[in-house]
């Protein structure tokens, strides 16, 4: 009599996982419809990545905190025409200032100014830092890219050199 129960309760559970089974088709069958979606758009969790990134970082700038800048910085760092390029994290510290304070007032730009997406990147443009409030004028050019561990201030230009 104790094995007809555990046989009968060894039927009813079998029949409760077939029972279930169909559900699990389709979850999966979901799960692979948006899996499938996601790498169709990868340009949205690019750009909502690249906004959270943005955000630390002009607010960093704008704080002047040198190390998590540095830390978001993918060296070497382009420099415009005739400079040298900054090769390490401790050059980076070294020259902040030069970067983000020498021809343009980057944390006073980047308060003002939105990154525009250019092909696979994205680029902030500031005004002089004599002239401030000359958008029209804003030839200094910040680049970020996409690397492997996300997105990384990459090259500083002076696109009238």
């Amino acid at each position: 009599m104790i094995k007809e129960t555990v046989r009968t309760s060894e039927l009813n559970s079998f029949a409760s996982i077939r029972a279930c089974r169909p559900w699990r088709v389709i979850s999966a069958q979901t799960w692979l419809a948006g899996i499938f979606i996601l790498l169709s758009f990868p340009n949205a969790f690019a750009e909502s990545d690249f906004s959270a990134f943005w955000k630390k970082f002009k607010t960093a700038v704008a704080a002047g905190d040198k190390a998590t800048v540095a830390e978001m910085t993918k060296f070497p760092l382009s420099m415009p025409y005739g400079v040298k390029v900054v090769k390490s994290k401790e050059d980076f510290l070294r020259r902040y200032n030069e970067i983000f304070k020498g021809e343009a007032n980057a944390a006073q730009c980047f308060a003002k100014v939105e990154p525009q997406k250019e092909g696979g990147q994205y680029e902030v443009y500031c005004p002089f830092k004599d002239t401030p409030n000359d958008m029209e004028n804003a030839p200094i050019r910040f680049v970020f890219e996409s690397i492997k561990g996300g997105w990384r201030f990459a090259g500083l230009d002076n696109i009238n050199e």
